[in-house]
């Protein structure tokens, strides 16, 4: 979850799942962050809804470790 100032500048970021608030600094998150963010279409129980959440680090490796089919792992050689 988060929060922004009256000018949109990030000012909080928390967990959805335990609530840990992570590390942001002049509007940047200075820790591992997953951001889910999507919109379900037609066919869904969830019609043009639009769900939104953070994950810690440690909340995302529980998540993926629960999955059948492991997730898709590449590096990377730029990172922001």
């Amino acid at each position: 979850m988060r929060n922004y100032d009256l000018n949109h500048n990030l000012e909080k970021v928390f967990c959805n799942q335990c609530k840990k608030e992570l590390k942001v600094e002049k509007g940047i998150i200075k820790e591992g962050c997953f951001q889910g963010d999507t919109v379900w279409n037609y066919f869904s129980g969830q019609d043009g809804a639009r769900h939104r959440f953070d994950l810690c680090e440690a909340c995302y490796l529980r998540m993926i470790r629960a999955f059948q089919i492991p997730v898709t792992e590449e590096e990377e050689t730029e990172l922001l």
